[in-house]
């Protein structure tokens, strides 16, 4: 399986050479074999490549990610359909019935809330992560009592205060957004891979959303990312922008491990990378079974200093 994330951040001219991608800039030139590559971002607009490049990309299943004015991650190149039985997964996927739809969705909302309490409890937020637990069990079909909506709510008021926003523009949100960009474009890969349709999601149903699947599985990933910017940069950081340093290390969330998760039992440890794959092949099995869960991330964080606060 493909290990390595690449992220361009400056003036560099890619190309293809003896099925490797090379990178070229003033200071020297890097050959990485394009099988080592899971994710390509070129976060740079002065950035020339080939389309034999692309097209080895798509082949390879590499996820290339391209970036907006503001250097986050608005588009990526997905591969065509290579799944053998694309046919039969799409119809498998629109057939299924909207009570097994919600009843997967209250089990992605779980295990992102007890994803959540986890990082509260390692941030030393004792009394919230305990509600947040006993919320995650409280979870009904589809959600109905919008216990995710109340999760943020607890989550994001404990860690950075009462006033915080995730529409304010600020460090942590821009590092959030980078990385939960690039974890979705990591799920799309894998949805297309598979053969599914992206834009037919089991709870969100935008119509102006090609991934609205992808934005269903990525749920119980965020807390994941948002711990793993957390390890650098605390809830008070001082406000700046994201550097290529903190951008490299938001990307390598990919490769941190984590376990996996199926019902209450765990399936075994591996990267984000794999358990991205692991939760796409779950739900290709939930389409042809009568199981009700999916294989999902979890995390195992360490235990809070001491002196931090219990409340």
């Amino acid at each position: 399986m493909a290990w390595r994330s690449v992220v361009i951040t400056q003036p560099s001219r890619l190309r293809l050479e003896q099925n490797g991608l090379v990178v070229e800039q003033d200071e020297g030139k890097l050959r990485i074999p394009l099988e080592d590559i899971s994710v390509l971002v070129i976060d740079q607009p002065q950035v020339s490549l080939s389309a034999k490049l692309l097209s080895a990309c798509a082949s390879g299943q590499i996820a290339v990610i391209t970036v907006d004015d503001k250097h986050l991650p608005n588009g990526v190149l997905l591969p065509h359909l290579p799944h053998s039985r694309a046919l039969k997964i799409m119809r498998a996927q629109l057939d299924m019935s909207l009570p097994r739809r919600k009843q997967l969705w209250r089990g992605i909302v779980q295990r992102k809330l007890l994803n959540q309490a986890e990082v509260l409890a390692w941030q030393g937020h004792v009394t919230a992560s305990c509600h947040l637990q006993r919320l995650a069990k409280s979870v009904r079909s589809g959600d109905a009592g919008h216990a995710e909506s109340h999760g943020a709510q607890v989550y994001f008021r404990h860690l950075f205060g009462a006033g915080f926003s995730r529409a304010q523009e600020r460090f942590h949100n821009a590092a959030f957004n980078y990385g939960y960009s690039v974890i979705r474009s990591t799920l799309a890969r894998n949805l297309v891979a598979y053969g599914f349709l992206t834009a037919f999601g089991l709870h969100h149903s935008s119509e102006q959303n090609a991934f609205n699947l992808a934005d269903d599985l990525i749920e119980p990933f965020r807390p994941i990312l948002d711990a793993h910017v957390l390890t650098y940069a605390k809830p008070d950081t001082s406000e700046r922008e994201l550097t290529r340093e903190d951008k490299a290390h938001i990307v390598s969330v990919l490769h941190q491990d984590v376990l996996v998760h199926l019902s209450d039992a765990s399936t075994g440890k591996s990267t984000l990378l794999a358990a991205a794959e692991s939760v796409v092949i779950s739900l290709s099995q939930r389409l042809n079974d009568d199981l009700l869960a999916l294989a999902l991330p979890s995390l195992n964080l360490s235990e809070p200093d001491e002196g931090e606060n219990n409340e």
